[in-house]
C-alpha cells in the first residue's frame, strides 16, 4: 500500500513539508510506503472547464497535475497539505487540485485522503474546509486525528515547538493506517465497493 502526500507550498521545505514528514513517518512505522510530491513553485495554471480530460483522462497542459494524476492512480491514499494564504489555501494547490480532480475522479474514489495546513496564527479552519471538499464531493473517505489537522509556525524551528499540533500529525498517520488495513482486509474477504447509480445532474432553473 501506498500513500501520496502533496506539498503545496511554495517553499520546498518549510512548515507544510515539516506536517507531512510527521504524518509520513507514523504510515511507514505501519509498514505503509510513502512519497511526498512537492507541486514546486512554479506558475499553475486553472482548470479552463474546456472538459476534454473527460476523454482523455489527463489534461491538456502537459504539467504536475499529469505526473501526478499517474501517480495517483496507483495509489491507495492521500494526503493534501499547504499553507495558509489570506485565510485560504495556497494559490498553488488550489490551481493543482482543481485540475486533478475534473474529470478524474476516478483515480482518487473510494480512497481515504486528509488536508493538513500550516499557518502563523489563523485561518487554519476556512482553509481545512476548502481543501475536504474535494474529498467529500469525489466518493473519497475522510480520515480524522485527534484534532483538525493543523500546525503553527512562521518557520519550521516555530513549528517544531507545536507539540500539539505534531502530534496530530502523528495520531493522523496512524488513523490514516488503520483505515487503509481496514479497506485491504476488506477486499481480501470479498467486501465489494458500492454500486454506483447514473449520475443524476440537476440545476435550479425552470
Amino acid at each position: 500500500m501506498k500513500v501520496l502526500l502533496v506539498n503545496g507550498s511554495p517553499h520546498k521545505d518549510g512548515v507544510t513539508n515539516l506536517a507531512l514528514e510527521e504524518v509520513s513517518k507514523m504510515l511507514s512505522k505501519n509498514g505503509i510506503d510513502t512519497e511526498i510530491f512537492w507541486i514546486g513553485n512554479k506558475a499553475i495554471s486553472g482548470c479552463i472547464g474546456c472538459g476534454a480530460c473527460f476523454k482523455t483522462k489527463r489534461c491538456f497542459i502537459n504539467d504536475k497535475v499529469n505526473e501526478f494524476v499517474s501517480k495517483a492512480e496507483a495509489a491507495d491514499g492521500f494526503v493534501f497539505g499547504t499553507p495558509v494564504h489570506y485565510a485560504g489555501p495556497s494559490g498553488f494547490i488550489k490551481s493543482f487540485m482543481d485540475r486533478c480532480f475534473y474529470g478524474k475522479g476516478y483515480a482518487f474514489e473510494y480512497k481515504p485522503a486528509v488536508s493538513i495546513v500550516s499557518c502563523r496564527r489563523g485561518g487554519a479552519a476556512t482553509t481545512f474546509d476548502d481543501l475536504n471538499k474535494y474529498f467529500t464531493i469525489s466518493n473519497m473517505i475522510v480520515v480524522g486525528s485527534q484534532y483538525w489537522n493543523q500546525i503553527h509556525g512562521n518557520n519550521k524551528e516555530e513549528a517544531i515547538k507545536d507539540e500539539e499540533g505534531l502530534q496530530t500529525m502523528r495520531t493522523l498517520g496512524n488513523n490514516m493506517a488503520w483505515i487503509l488495513k481496514c479497506i485491504e482486509k476488506g477486499k481480501q474477504d470479498g467486501v465489494q465497493y458500492p454500486e454506483k447509480e447514473k449520475r443524476i445532474s440537476t440545476n435550479f432553473i425552470r
